[in-house]
Parts: C-alpha cells; structure tokens; sequence
C-alpha cells in the first residue's frame, strides 16, 4: 500500500488541486533526465524536471498481482531533453522511468506512482514512442543454465575469472577508416594471433556513437598493417574516422580455447567430457575398447 505523507493527503482532500505528472528517467549510463507535463519547469530533489519537451504518456494498462503492465510514452526530440542521436545509440535501452505525482505549488508534497524499464522504442521523423514494461517482466526470463560442452559464461566475467579490464586482452586503437555498415579498420598491427579479437567486443569510446557496443564476428589484417573488423550489427550511429574503439579479446566458448590461450581451464564454465547426440545411438561391440578412458576429449594430450 503507498503511504501518502500528510501535507499530501491534506491538499488532495482540498477543494482544489495543484497537481501535475513528472517523470524522472535514469539510462543506465547513469544520466538522468526529468520531464513534466506542468506548463513550466520543476526543480527538486536536485533534479530539473522540463516542461514543455513533448514527453507525455500514451495508452497504459494497468493490471493486478504479478503480470507484466504495458504503457506508453511519446515525446519528440529536442537538444535539450533528448537528442534523437542518443536514442538512435541505445542509450535509453532498458532505462529506469520513475512517475511521480507531484503538488507543482510545493514540490515537496510528491507521490511515486510506477517504476517502469524502457523496452522497444520507436522513431518516426522527429518523434519517439517508448514501450513501458514493469519490473516484473524480469520475472520471465529464463533462469538457470543449459548443460552443454561450451562454456556458457561471459568472457571476463566473474564466473569466467579471466581479468579482461587490462592489456593483452583489452586494448585501445583509433578507426582509421569507415569501410562499409559493418567493417571499419582499425590502426596498429594484428595480436600475434590472427583470430584474437573475433568473438570478442567492440566498443566505441568518443564521437556520435560513444557508448555503444557490439560483437565482433571477424578480423582481418590490411596490406597497409591494418586490421579490418567486422561486426555482426550496424552501430545505429555511424563511426567516424578518428574515433577512438577499446577492443577485448574473442572467446569461442570451447574448452581448448579456454586452456591454450587464456590459461583458465580450470574454470572452465562447461562440460567438455560430455557425450554428444551420436553416443546414445552406440553399442558395445568387439571393435570398440572399454578401458575406462574419457568418452570425449578436447584435443587434451
């Protein structure tokens, strides 16, 4: 149940009432924004809540218990509130939006109404709809893990154990030229492995498209001792020249990757000696030796 404060439950039994929406909107960058549909700017809680920005909410359902309620937002893009670049970049992906209730006379008398994560968004011309999901979509995703003989973590992630913060496997390099929607070449020579950054990632440090990431599904060194990148989606907002990317390195989840290159067998996160499809369909015979030795082996000497 919400608790309404006191001075709040006082004005609302009024006859009359000063009240508008706010909403206050955290990217996962960190970078927070505020909008209002009052017809001049709010200050508080050390936040600038803009008026007339063109943010406002559209459909919405609203639903008892667990299930996942589903709204809207709309707003068109402005310089000052949200720059169709950033929006075009992701960063606004899964960001945190806060509805608030708030008495404009005292803004101090608020109310939380929702806590909403942004979803799919969509742009026509100079305007932007947000699709609104409550927290409890997370509710149904799926949890657990799939036994398999790859590796099912993250490279560089706790699970994984590899420290990929620092050189060799994370690096910086500047893009010397744009060539095409998914390739661009970065300067300085390959890593002694031809294959080192494939499967790995790429993100983009300054310029139009600082901040987003992507796979890299190959490399390829230049005649000029280049290296050609290629990656598996278009960045919403074009590279240029000059921009500086940080690469780590490209994990192919196999168990002799994990030993020979990175030195990490041991937490290896999957389950190399386990039989595949095909053994189930076997039968002893005279042919076939059972001496006890593992039923599958990685290229393990």
């Amino acid at each position: 149940m919400r608790e309404i404060s006191a001075p709040l439950a006082a004005h609302l039994a009024g006859d009359a009432t000063t009240l508008c929406h706010a909403w206050r909107v955290t990217r996962r960058d960190g970078v927070r924004i505020g909008f209002t549909d009052h017809d001049e700017d709010l200050a508080f809680g050390g936040l600038l809540y803009r008026a007339a920005s063109g943010f406002a909410s559209a459909e919405a359902l609203f639903a008892a218990g667990l299930s996942v309620e589903a709204g809207e937002v709309t707003g068109g893009f402005s310089s000052e509130a949200i720059a169709e670049a950033d929006v075009a970049a992701g960063r606004y992906d899964g960001a945190r939006v806060e509805l608030l209730r708030v008495n404009w006379a005292d803004t101090a008398q608020l109310l939380l109404l929702s806590v909403h994560e942004i979803g799919e968004v969509t742009r026509a011309g100079e305007s932007f709809r947000a699709e609104l999901r409550r927290i409890t979509h997370r509710l149904e995703q799926v949890q657990g893990r799939l036994y398999g003989r790859c590796c099912d973590a993250d490279f560089g992630d706790a699970r994984c154990g590899v420290d990929a913060t620092s050189p060799p496997l994370l690096a910086q390099r500047r893009v010397v030229a744009v060539a095409g929607a998914l390739d661009i070449l970065v300067a300085a020579p390959a890593p002694p492995s031809s294959l080192y950054w494939r499967l790995g990632r790429l993100a983009v440090l300054d310029g139009a498209a600082a901040g987003w990431q992507a796979q890299i599904a190959d490399q390829r060194a230049e005649p000029d001792g280049s290296t050609r990148l290629t990656l598996w989606l278009a960045p919403p907002v074009a590279i240029s020249v000059g921009d500086r990317v940080a690469l780590t390195a490209g994990c192919d989840k196999r168990f002799s990757t994990c030993r020979d290159r990175f030195g990490n067998g041991v937490n290896f996160q999957g389950f190399p000696h386990m039989p595949g499809l095909d053994f189930a369909y076997g039968y002893a015979d005279g042919d076939t030796e059972h001496d006890g030795r593992p039923l599958y082996q990685d290229d393990a000497p």
